[in-house]
This record gives C-alpha cells, structure tokens and sequence, in this order.
C-alpha cells in the first residue's frame, strides 16, 4: 500500500473513531436521562435506567452513522487544510478526486462491516431492552407473535388468559381463528373456532362460530368479544424491526407471506440495510465536496453548519421516502433507492470541476 494511502485512511479512521465516540457519549448521555424519567415511578435500583441505555444506546447510534460520517468527513479535511497537505498532495499529482475516491471506498467497505456484524449486534441488543422493559409498561403482560404456525396472541380480560391462533390475516380480519379461553391457573374454560373475526376495534365481531364448553357444543352465527388488542395495535406490534437481524428479518418476512400479513415495511427495512453502505459512501462523498467548495471559508463552524444543514434536509428527504414506502404510496425500490439516486446525481454534477478547487 502507498504511503499517502495508507496515512488518508489512518486520518480518516482517527477522525471516525473520535466523532463516533463523542456521538456514543452524547446517545448514552441522552438516552439515560430519558430512561431515569421513564423509571422514576418504579422502585429500581439507580444502575437499572443505566444498563438498560447501554443496551439501546447502539442501536440509537447505527441510525446517526450518516451524520458520523458527514462529520468526520469534515474534520478530516480540516486537518489537511491546517496542515497544506492538499496542495503538496496536488504538487505531488494526487487529484481531488483521487482523496474522495479514498475515503469514498473505505466508507463504503465500512458501511458494509457495519450491517454484518455492527447491526446484528446492536438489533440484538435492542431485542434484549425491549424484552426488559416491556416488563414494566402497562401491556407488558399481553403477546403477539407471528411464527411459522400463524399468528398467536396472549390476552387477559376479567382474570380470564385467552389464546388465540390465527392463520391469516386479511385486512382486518383473523382467518381460520381458534381461541382457548384459561382460568388464571391455566384450566380450560372453552374453545371458540371461527373462519372470519373482525378485528377493527377492541369489540371483536366473531362470525360462524363454534364454541366447545364443558364437554358439548354450540354454533352461534355472530358474537361479540372484548379484547385488549384491535388491528391498529397488531399492526403496530411487529413496527420495532431495528431489534431484528438480517437473518431475522427474512425469517419474519417469510411468515409475513404465511400469514397473508403485508410484507411492506419489513422489505423496507431490508432495503434499507443494504443501501446503508452506498448512503456512507454519498454521504462521505457530498461531505468532500462541500469542505472543496467552500475552501475560501476561513469560518470552519460556518462549513461545519452548512454540513450539518445539508445532511438534515437529506435525513428528512430519506425519511420522506421511506415513509410512501411504508405506507405504500409508492414502491419499495423507489421508497429506498431513489433518495440514494438523488444524492448520487448531486455529487456527479457537484464533482464536475472538483479538481480545480
């Protein structure tokens, strides 16, 4: 490896690990406070809000990436500006260009150590907090899962522990639905089997039903059943996908078909995972090319707030996107691809006359 290489990668590493840190810190700092107020009206112990932000806290920071790098971009070329060393890199016939394809590749190869190995770690942590302090929120005690075998639901009304299993879910209805009503001690108290339940509201609408109870059996043609869960909230139960892997996140996907359950959001997510090294990448890139154009600035926080600026208006233009997505207002590819097309088109014609800068 040349020498010049070899010293912008190790500049660039330096400046990375530095920002990174220094977000880590403020995400910790931030999120514990957070947690403190949350924990305020249980009797925990004072390092329980602490160890559970850890737990988050890498999660938290795989979403600020961007911005990590947008930043350290700049600092880094902050460094080469003090020190003259672009100029001795162009008398020595090193382009710009040649810097940002550098650190452009190195993003992108980092980006992609980050999802194998940083996300799967930090999903996995993520899993683990909401486990722990789903204990101390008020639905702590109701479950819904989605598994190979359908979709299964823990509730309790009136003391009573209510299973149900459904194999489908059609727009807001349960398809091919069995309930297993419990006394607290687990004993049977009755089955219901149904074809269609309507799961609009809390007030579920149980269509042809059979009910077996204390050794016979009815059939009822429409009846009413109180639930803590409607379909908004079943939903919404399965939105959290950053505390899953990539591995995860096939799997839920797969039982998502199974279940006739809109695969949407999750294929977003997946998209998302496998943009993120080529978003390092523009991210870093754009970041270049705003430190070249504004060379003359001798005002290094007016070039660090345009930097900052411009990474908002691109946040918000991500975010934008991927929300048509989710709500399906526009495709996935499209939800996730084009704000990558977008930044990419700004920095090619952003790179025309790079050199000369």
């Amino acid at each position: 490896m040349r020498v010049y290489i070899k010293f912008l990668i190790l500049l660039f590493l330096k400046n990375l690990f530095f920002v990174t840190l220094v977000m880590l810190s403020l995400v910790f700092i931030l999120n514990t406070l957070s947690e403190l107020e949350f924990f305020s009206e249980y009797s925990v112990d004072l390092y329980f809000p602490i160890y559970i932000s850890l737990l988050n806290s890498p999660s938290l920071l795989f979403e600020m990436f961007p911005f990590i790098f947008l930043i350290s971009t700049q600092l880094f070329f902050i460094s080469l500006f003090n020190n003259n060393e672009v100029e001795i890199f162009k008398y020595t016939g090193l382009k710009n260009t040649s810097i940002l394809k550098i650190i452009g590749i190195l993003s992108f190869f980092i980006g992609i150590f980050l999802i194998i190995f940083f996300y799967n770690f930090s999903s996995s942590l993520k899993n683990y907090y909401l486990k722990i302090k789903s204990n101390y929120q008020t639905d702590g005690k109701y479950l819904a899962v989605i598994t190979n075998n359908g979709l299964w639901i823990k509730d309790i009304i009136d003391e009573k522990i209510t299973i149900i299993n459904a194999s489908k879910i059609d727009e807001n209805y349960l398809i091919n639905t069995f309930i297993t009503e419990f006394t607290p001690n687990y004993e049977v108290i009755k089955n219901i089997k149904s074809n269609k339940i309507d799961i609009t509201t809390n007030e579920w609408i149980i269509f042809d039903a059979k009910i077996y109870e204390k050794n016979s059996s009815r059939e009822v043609s429409t009846f009413k059943k109180i639930s803590n869960f409607d379909y908004n909230k079943i939903k919404n139960l399965f939105s959290n996908l950053s505390s899953l892997s990539l591995k995860n996140l096939f799997e839920l996907r797969h039982n998502y078909k199974l279940l006739n359950y809109s695969t949407t959001e999750v294929d977003v997510q997946i998209n998302k995972i496998i943009s993120y090294p080529f978003y390092l990448m523009l991210m870093t890139v754009f970041s270049a090319i705003i430190m070249f154009s504004t060379k003359k600035f001798k005002s290094y926080s007016l070039k660090i707030a345009l930097g900052l600026f411009s990474s908002v208006i691109i946040y918000y233009t991500f975010n934008f996107f991927n929300v048509m997505g989710n709500t399906e207002r526009v495709s996935v590819i499209m939800s996730v691809w084009t704000p990558v097309a977008i930044l990419l088109l700004i920095n090619f014609f952003m790179l025309k006359e790079i050199n000369a800068k």
